[in-house]
């Protein structure tokens, strides 16, 4: 299995990292084990999850999906195999958010404590908190490295400016985010190569996607609004059944056929052969769903198929 290096760290990561969102929420406990199993079987090594996941859904509170993973890692004794990633700074309650020192000195340990491990090797801002300085959370980040708790850090949904303002801040002797984690895919394209690709390029960040398949949208499996209730996602691909989410679909059904493969492993096979993806998050609710997904890491697109999705998805 190819590994890459994630931004300057020391950390090597498989093409495709598994997205533990589903982690107690359309998987339970055991299906999760089977799912993560399948992975790593696979050769897969890369799992990233968040402190927030899954407070949507009814009854939880947030902290399901690290408890399961915590859980699966204890029982499979593949912690070294790993490389864990989990976030903080999103909302579980109305004290419980941010990017303060003290917060993520709570968060963190309440994070290691339900993933049952020593240390995290990447350890992401989830969201900004632009009441701080950007200094901020990469002082403490500082700390928890020196402490052996935390390996690296990273970024995800941050501005720009932000970011670039927090990366120039680690030249002065703080950690720097090594990677960002992006909204990205074949039909959201516009707002990472405009206005991030250029920043994660002068930087040399490692870029892991998320939305690596548009909620489901680039599988196929929704083409009419009649689909949309295929699954608990259905909602969340309405706005691309237009004509270039369409034209999409057409150009992926188009290289399926040629490659006798699925859209799904087209579309990944697209993302993980650009030039500033170091891995895409993907996520699955069944040990089929999961084996079709890793399809994707032994196709390799020529530049004709390159350009004709970048057409269709201009």
């Amino acid at each position: 299995m190819e590994l890459r290096k994630l931004g300057r760290s020391q950390l090597e990561v498989s093409k495709l990292c598994f997205g533990g969102n589903v982690f107690g929420w359309t998987a339970d406990e055991k299906e999760s084990f089977r799912l993560l199993d399948t992975f790593v079987d696979l050769g897969f090594n890369f799992i990233d999850t968040a402190d927030v996941y899954s407070v949507w859904v009814e009854g939880n509170k947030g902290g399901e999906s690290e408890t399961i993973l915590g859980k699966w890692l204890k029982n499979s004794g593949k912690r070294k195999d790993i490389v864990l990633a989990t976030k903080v700074g999103a909302e579980l309650g109305p004290s419980q958010k941010g990017l303060s020192k003290e917060y993520i000195r709570k968060a963190v340990e309440a994070s290691l404590q339900r993933l049952q491990t020593d240390y995290i090797d990447l350890y992401q801002s989830h969201y900004d908190d632009q009441s701080l300085p950007v200094t901020e959370p990469l002082e403490v980040y500082s700390q928890l490295i020196a402490e052996g708790k935390v390996r690296f850090a990273g970024a995800s949904n941050f501005s720009p400016e932000r970011l670039q303002e927090a990366l120039e801040a680690s030249d002065r002797g703080l950690p720097r985010y090594e990677s960002l984690q992006p909204l990205y895919n074949l039909v959201e394209r516009g707002t990472f190569e405009k206005e991030f690709e250029p920043l994660t390029t002068k930087y040399d960040l490692g870029v892991i996607s998320y939305y690596s398949l548009a909620s489901g949208f680039l599988t196929g499996k929704y083409r009419t609004e009649a689909d949309l209730n295929k699954s608990p996602r259905g909602g969340g691909v309405k706005k691309y059944l237009n004509e270039g989410g369409l034209n999409v679909l057409s150009a992926l059904d188009q290289l399926a056929e040629k490659y006798q493969a699925t859209p799904a492993q087209i579309s990944l096979a697209w993302l993980t052969a650009q030039k500033a993806v170091t891995s895409a998050i993907v996520s699955a609710t069944s040990t089929g769903q999961l084996e079709d997904i890793a399809g994707s890491v032994s196709l390799e697109l020529d530049e004709t198929d390159l350009s004709l999705l970048n057409e269709a998805s201009a």
